[in-house]
This record gives C-alpha cells, sequence and structure tokens, in this order.
C-alpha cells in the first residue's frame, strides 16, 4: 500500500500560514515546509560582516544593486520560498515593500545544523532559478565555496584566510572570512 503523499503548499499558502509578524522562521522547499534554526553569534558575525563589506563597495562605487541581510523571503518560484543569509538584486524591480520575487543575484548561506541543505538542496534551487554567484561558508569547515554558474559549475575553494573574490564585481571586491570573525 503506498504511503500518502505530503501536503505541498504554494507560495501564497506558505505567506498565508506565515505572516511577517510571527518570530519563528520557516523556507517553502519546492512546497514542503522546514523549520530554521537560529542562528549562532558566529553566523550572525560573518553574516553581518559580508553585508557590510558589500553594502560599502556598493556604496563607494555608486552602484546600483542592492544588499540585504537575513532574514527577508525570497521567492524563487510558485513552490519556493528561501531566507538567504546575504544576497544581492541588480533588477530591483525584483522586489516589493515584503520580499524578492525572483533570484538574486548572489547569494550567500552560512552552514549551522541545516548544512546538507545549502550544500545539496539550495544549491540546486539556486542554481535552476538563475543566481549568477553562490557562496557557501562553513565555519565548520573553515572554507567557502564559490559557485560562478556563468563559467561552471564547479566551486573554488577558499579557506578563512584567503580573500575571497565577488565575481559578479569583476574580483574588484574581496572578503576574507577570517577578518570577520
Amino acid at each position: 500500500m503506498p504511503l500518502p503523499e505530503e501536503k505541498k503548499y504554494t507560495a501564497d499558502e506558505f505567506f498565508s500560514m506565515f505572516p511577517e509578524s510571527n518570530s519563528e522562521r520557516y523556507e517553502l522547499y519546492e512546497g514542503k515546509v522546514v523549520a530554521m534554526a537560529s542562528p549562532s553569534i558566529q553566523h550572525q558575525r560573518i553574516c553581518g560582516g559580508v553585508y557590510s563589506a558589500i553594502k560599502n563597495f556598493i556604496a563607494q562605487n555608486g552602484g546600483t544593486c542592492e544588499t540585504f541581510i537575513s532574514p527577508v523571503d525570497v521567492k524563487l518560484d510558485d513552490k519556493t520560498v528561501v531566507i538567504p543569509d546575504v544576497f544581492i538584486v541588480c533588477d530591483t524591480s525584483k522586489l516589493d515593500e515584503k520580499r524578492c520575487n525572483g533570484a538574486p543575484d548572489f547569494v550567500i548561506e552560512v552552514t549551522s545544523s541545516n548544512k546538507e541543505d545549502d550544500f545539496i538542496r539550495k544549491l540546486a534551487l539556486y542554481q535552476n532559478a538563475g543566481v549568477r554567484e553562490y557562496w557557501i561558508i562553513s565555519p565548520q569547515d573553515q572554507k567557502t565555496l564559490v559557485y560562478f554558474f556563468e563559467k561552471s559549475v564547479f566551486p573554488n575553494i577558499y579557506t578563512f584566510d584567503t580573500p575571497v573574490p565577488i565575481e559578479i564585481y569583476n574580483r574588484k571586491l574581496t572578503i576574507t572570512i577570517s577578518d570577520l570573525i
């Protein structure tokens, strides 16, 4: 006898179930609701440092892209809503007052207890949605994996002591993760 299928939700149903006032954090992966753990202090230090470096670079260079830090919803499609740790949107028509509707240009996830999501599930979701550059920062491994999907499906791997170039900015901005923690 087949098992009953788990209910799958649309993005609109998801937003109705979890309004902005809700203090708990959830994501929607291909219709499946997934709870998120609270981030650690180290996680937040890394996110805040990366966000500040990127935001300052954009401001100093007169850029028009916008940088965001979690928790901001990104609706990748009608079945997928994620909350990236840090992301950049250059096509600001994707933004409304509540969320980003469509793939950001650049996404960073800092791993925590849900490591598998960042390395497998979100990697596929972001690549398929059209994200140009995806970083996975792993404090446990002291490494950053950088996927620049316009050039390769394989990541470049950097240690925390190595400056990591942001490809969407033609490598003009680099971030050394060890400087942030």
